[in-house]
């Protein structure tokens, strides 16, 4: 869990200092994001937001993909979300001084907004969107993003359920094939 919340903030191979777990958890968070990338689901529903948003269009699917998952947990999980998400925070608040600066900072951020619970709803969502934008300068536009998510909300559910199942699938092979790599 560590290494796939990590690995964003990780560059090249940066990792092996780390234990085994978390290389095991950056690996498959790439390899997870090398597979949504190429998932013809995920190209069919950035398609929709492509002409508005351009290249920002991957992040916003991701961001709706999120929802979608916090809203749906219970088809997905027998462990309730907020009972998940607070084992999470403190998780990483307990291993917070051993990650990269980036990641305790976004700790900090995902805690007091309690974003992994929150993601359910579509406010937290439309702040998301808006602070993207703003750090983009408005030049994303992913201010405007809620309004697509709202229009075509059933399109985009029915691509993140279809995607999910395939993305599960693929998670559970690689993750065991990661493990039986690294134990060689």
């Amino acid at each position: 869990m560590i290494g796939n919340f990590i690995a964003d903030h990780i560059r090249g191979n940066k990792f092996e200092h780390f234990d085994p777990e978390i290389q095991q958890g950056i690996l498959l968070h790439r390899e997870i994001d090398t597979f949504t990338d190429a998932h013809k689901i995920v190209r069919k529903s950035k398609r929709r937001l492509h002409e508005r948003y351009g290249h920002y269009d991957g992040v916003i699917i991701d961001i709706f993909f999120d929802h979608f998952l916090a809203k749906n947990w219970s088809q997905y999980s027998a462990i309730p979300l907020d009972v998940y998400t607070n084992s999470v925070y403190q998780l990483f608040q307990e291993k917070q001084e051993d990650l990269p600066e980036k990641s305790q900072q976004f700790i900090k951020y995902m805690v007091e907004y309690d974003i992994l619970y929150n993601y359910q709803f579509l406010d937290p969502i439309d702040r998301v969107l808006n602070g993207m934008n703003r750090r983009t300068k408005g030049k994303s536009q992913m201010n405007l993003a809620i309004e697509d998510l709202k229009e075509q909300y059933q399109n985009f559910e029915d691509d993140f359920s279809a995607f999910f199942e395939d993305l599960r699938i693929f998670s559970e092979e690689k993750l065991l094939s990661l493990r039986g790599r690294m134990t060689k």
